[in-house]
């Protein structure tokens, strides 16, 4: 009988190179690219406008899925502020 050495192979714990396992592309790691994007951090309406437009909306919207989704809406704001 021959000495064989496989039963010493140890397998490697794969601690280096490359993330892999989504689909060829290299996995996606926290945050965003995007995060530079914007300058001052104003974009958009403030939560007053927000608040202001819905309002307008809802009155002058017939749809009632929409009016629902409207309501919502400005229930939630209202319910983050403590006015409702």
């Amino acid at each position: 009988m021959t000495y064989s050495n496989l039963s010493k192979i140890r397998p490697k714990l794969r601690t280096t190179g490359r993330v892999s396992g989504n689909f060829g592309k290299s996995k996606v790691r926290a945050g965003s690219s995007l995060n530079d994007i914007g300058g001052d951090g104003n974009i958009g309406a403030t939560q007053d406008d927000y608040l202001n437009r819905l309002y307008y909306a809802f009155d002058n919207t017939t749809d009632p899925k929409l009016q629902r989704f409207i309501y919502s809406e400005i229930r939630k704001i209202h319910i983050q502020r403590g006015t409702w």
